[in-house]
């Protein structure tokens, strides 16, 4: 795909796609990141709901154009990594995070606050986190978040797959593992450490690594090393007709790299995350989210997937989010400023 465009009286030339061919879900892909970026400032800035004029946003439920942004992240990054009531050392950063991570739910971890007072590592006593876990788990509440399946891990040898992931956020603190992954140099180290304890695949040793780069524990540009997933290849089968012998991997690197090259070309005004262009992880979920939105917008391109519709309508959560991002990331001023200036 060779692209010219005009702007202003002069031609800028974009270097092309060539051999890769696209479709037009491509052009999708940074309309959807620019307007699903525009409903999350709207939201911020006090706009009434709908904040979209574009039907399937408004309907459907779609996750940020910034991983970090979602309610779950930042409950992570506040409430779990940064929160001063409970301690920074490594072990125990890593132990909120892996206890929050495996069930990935907000109610969860509350659950288990109120039942059992501070979560930390030091007086992690299994039988006390089973017996609650346990408890809501006969009651029928949900205890594990919808957004990705988690596996059940059987190494552990307990009935109840909860039990097995407790067992297993022990088995991983016992092998020294925040140590091992303050010596990686790389990215790609760290995950295969990671990637190494039971029942983490792939995917889900990623997206547990990203939410340890969060931390201090490590940091790793988030633009270093990805892990598409299921969701993202089926996006990438919808944005691409041929990805001209390109990997997948090679392919998100690809959209991260040409950002701003595409949205000037869409002449598109995507607004960054207070100056922090999207990475490897944002650029991966996007193609998660619009291979949803293709299904309705682009209904006759299929790609790899036969789903054709979009399970999750948008619920509103009426709950303010005061945004907050790793302080590593240098944007928190940023968006003090913005917000007491309301310039958004």
């Amino acid at each position: 795909m060779s692209t010219i465009a005009k702007k202003q009286n002069t031609f800028t030339i974009y270097k092309p796609l060539l051999p890769a061919k696209t479709t037009e879900v491509f052009d999708s892909y940074w309309r959807f990141a620019v307007l699903r970026q525009d409903v999350f400032f709207s939201r911020i800035q006090g706009d009434k709901y709908p904040w979209t004029n574009d039907p399937i946003l408004s309907k459907h439920k779609f996750t940020n154009a910034y991983r970090a942004s979602d309610r779950v992240s930042q409950y992570l990054i506040k409430e779990v990594i940064y929160n001063d009531d409970y301690s920074n050392s490594p072990d125990e950063v890593l132990f909120r995070i892996l206890l929050f991570k495996l069930f990935n739910k907000i109610d969860t971890w509350e659950l288990l606050k109120k039942n059992i007072g501070d979560l930390n590592y030091e007086e992690f006593d299994f039988k006390r986190y089973d017996k609650v876990l346990s408890k809501a788990f006969a009651e029928k509440k949900t205890i594990y978040s919808a957004a990705y399946i988690m596996p059940s891990v059987r190494q552990f040898g307990y009935e109840r797959k909860h039990s097995n992931h407790l067992k297993l956020i022990d088995y991983i603190l016992k092998k020294d593992t925040s140590i091992q992954l303050m010596d990686c140099n790389k990215m790609q180290q760290a995950f295969d450490i990671v990637k190494s304890f039971p029942g983490l695949g792939d995917f889900l040793a990623y997206q547990i690594l990203i939410d340890i780069n969060y931390s201090n524990i490590i940091d790793f540009s988030e633009s270093e090393f990805v892990v598409p997933g299921p969701g993202a290849l089926g996006g990438i089968s919808k944005c691409f007709a041929n990805t001209g012998g390109l990997s997948n991997v090679e392919i998100i690197k690809l959209m991260t790299d040409r950002q701003e090259m595409e949205f000037e070309r869409l002449q598109l005004d995507f607004k960054t995350l207070w100056g922090r262009r999207l990475q490897l992880i944002d650029c991966q979920n996007l193609f998660c989210e619009v291979d949803k939105y293709a299904r309705v917008k682009h209904p006759d391109i299929k790609g790899n997937s036969d789903r054709v519709r979009i399970k999750q309508v948008y619920k509103l959560n009426s709950k303010p989010i005061d945004y907050w991002f790793p302080p590593k990331w240098g944007i928190n001023e940023n968006i003090i400023s913005d917000l007491k200036n309301k310039i958004l």
